[in-house]
């Protein structure tokens, strides 16, 4: 999410482990990650420097939030230009062993850095080289972390949704003018869930979606 404004320094794994409580080796398995985007964005630039100062809130943390929302009943995920990995990695690890997670990045590079680092976690991903306009589904699951405004979000996820799919997008302080920017085509049930991570950020669900030209 977009914001001038800084993360809270000082917030690192301990803190992470504080606000949401997992288990010793996940909390080791992320110190992993973490160590492979440092070591590849010194080459790649995946990140911002800034950001990646403030890596456990701003990204690990934010990310993990989504993984809430995701129902019991769920067994596929599909995340939307995934990048460095925000959020599909992180859920990929927090939900392992019950949901299937695919990350979709057209990038070679950045795919080939989602693979490196799944590899090092010992993360069982499908890693998809593709553009999402080629993707095909259905998952039960489709989730977006500063991929692409709401209006191209529904487009992408149209064609990876299924009748009972949940849509997770994670939004920043212009997402009341996203949603109006929305045609009044689509049609879809949608609730705003107060972010963990930022005041101004909010956790987009989206259910029923449904596009009628």
């Amino acid at each position: 999410m977009s914001n001038p404004e800084r993360w809270p320094e000082g917030f690192g794994p301990s803190e992470f482990a504080a606000a949401l409580p997992v288990s010793r080796e996940t909390l080791a398995r992320l110190k992993v990650y973490v160590g492979v985007l440092t070591d590849w964005n010194a080459r790649h630039n995946l990140v911002s420097q800034a950001s990646l100062d403030e890596v456990w809130h701003r990204h690990i943390y934010d990310s993990a939030q989504l993984a809430a929302f995701v129902p019991a009943e769920a067994g596929t995920l599909a995340d939307l230009g995934s990048g460095a990995g925000f959020p599909g990695l992180v859920l990929a690890l927090l939900l392992e062993g019950r949901v299937r997670v695919t990350l979709f990045e057209s990038i070679r590079k950045k795919a080939e850095f989602l693979e490196a680092a799944a590899r090092h976690m010992k993360l069982d991903v499908d890693v998809r080289n593709e553009r999402i306009e080629r993707a095909r589904g259905p998952f039960d699951v489709v989730t977006a972390r500063a991929c692409a405004p709401l209006r191209q979000l529904l487009e992408y996820a149209q064609v990876l949704a299924a009748p009972r799919t949940v849509c997770l997008f994670l939004k920043g302080q212009n997402v009341g003018a996203e949603l109006t920017e929305v045609p009044k085509s689509w049609r879809m049930k949608v609730q705003q869930h107060p972010s963990l991570t930022h005041p101004s950020g909010v956790v987009l669900e989206v259910r029923d979606l449904v596009h009628a030209p």
